[in-house]
């Protein structure tokens, strides 16, 4: 049990510090009704005036794009479309089909060929003298 509640951290002494609950009267009901009263989480405050009200108020299932809870859930879908089926799926495309830089892909098709030829024609993969000593050309000793 330890283990799991290490997890928290920091957030646990916070968390057990305010709980978010209700709490239930049990004090005698002073009308004619018998039910418990509930007192709310967060109590609210009695303004007077044109102030502004929150989108959580007038539209609960708010998600930042308009006030409007129509035009609001209709662009949630349109961005959650666009972020994750078109840039995933794109992207990953794109990304897959990306040209060869460097090469690599080729210098290794290249380099089996040459292997499979070499083997074919009965020589070493590779010689001892990587170029042919006859073709180089040195200085002269006069020249150092």
């Amino acid at each position: 049990m330890l283990i799991r509640l290490s997890r928290f951290g920091l957030a646990l002494p916070r968390l057990l510090s305010n709980p978010q609950t209700r709490f239930v009267s049990q004090s005698k009901p002073s009308g004619a009704t018998v039910s418990p009263a509930l007192t709310e989480l967060h109590p609210v405050s009695e303004k007077a005036g044109h102030e502004e009200v929150s989108p959580f108020v007038k539209n609960p299932d708010y998600h930042g794009f308009s006030t409007d809870p129509v035009v609001d859930e209709w662009n949630m879908r349109v961005a959650f479309f666009m972020g994750i089926s078109v840039a995933l799926v794109i992207g990953g495309t794109f990304l897959r089909y990306l040209p060869d830089h460097g090469m690599r892909e080729w210098a290794r098709r290249e380099a089996e060929r040459v292997i499979l030829q070499r083997e074919k024609e009965g020589l070493p993969v590779i010689d001892e003298n990587y170029y042919d000593p006859n073709k180089i050309i040195l200085p002269s000793a006069e020249d150092k």
